[in-house]
């Protein structure tokens, strides 16, 4: 998708997902590819995570930024079976964020309103503020996004980040690690760390992504049967 054109309507909650699926001869090419200007939080964040992934996996690359992140996840993707690697990028979140941290950073911006083992129940309040946070704290991760809205018991809710051009899709420009390394993982450790529900809806024809909060993913989810952009996930060239 580019940039200037207009983006899809936010889905609403109760409607099934649909992703488009493209043959293995289909792979897709950058085309204009995003350049990011990653300021002194984005490169703290990024050198963060990748330090963590570093200390679960004890795989070191030479490689510096977002293009050392990339290509420690290649390096998973390529050792690993797909449960170790979803298992071991929960391990690394888990080490990156730990719940005393998380918790911490909860009360004080709820001013100990609500508790966060995220103690947040599922309500219109949280979601939204989950999808806020997402948008403000997770650029340098997914790439630009925004809050968008989608209507949960006939009720509108700005509980949707929609991501136009994923940017690690994008950097690794692979199916596989999508899933496996980002949004099986993360679905699993948002769940069960931060007690909120979230289902993220990832589109292999133009990269974008949509992560709505408060959804349950289904049992059968599309996105799993995606087939890889590449004939075999040896042959992945990340486009730095």
């Amino acid at each position: 998708m580019e940039l200037g054109q207009q983006m899809p309507p936010s889905r609403n909650l109760r409607c099934s997902v649909v992703v488009m699926r493209v043959t293995t001869d289909e792979m897709v090419v950058a085309r204009d590819k995003t350049v990011y200007k990653d300021n002194w939080f984005d490169r703290l964040a990024i050198h963060h995570l990748s330090s963590a992934i570093e200390a679960t996996t004890g795989m070191t690359n030479k490689k510096e930024g977002y293009e050392g992140f990339v290509a420690a996840a290649i390096m998973i993707s390529k050792k690993f079976d797909t449960r170790a690697q979803q298992d071991l990028v929960i391990k690394s979140l888990q080490n990156a964020f730990p719940v005393a941290i998380l918790t911490m950073i909860a009360n004080a911006i709820l001013t100990l309103k609500f508790q966060i083992k995220i103690l947040l129940p599922p309500s219109t309040f949280s979601r939204e503020y989950f999808a806020a946070f997402t948008t403000i704290f997770f650029p340098w991760l997914i790439g630009r996004c925004e809050v968008r809205k989608s209507e949960i018991k006939g009720k509108s809710e700005k509980n949707v980040v929609y991501i136009p051009k994923c940017r690690f899709l994008e950097s690794t420009n692979c199916v596989g690690m999508c899933t496996n390394l980002c949004k099986i993982p993360s679905q699993k450790f948002i769940q069960d760390t931060l007690g909120m529900p979230v289902y993220m809806v990832p589109n292999f024809e133009d990269m974008s992504c949509e992560i709505i909060f408060g959804q349950q993913p289904p049992l059968d989810d599309p996105a799993l049967k995606q087939p890889c952009y590449h004939k075999s996930c040896n042959d992945i060239n990340p486009s730095m």
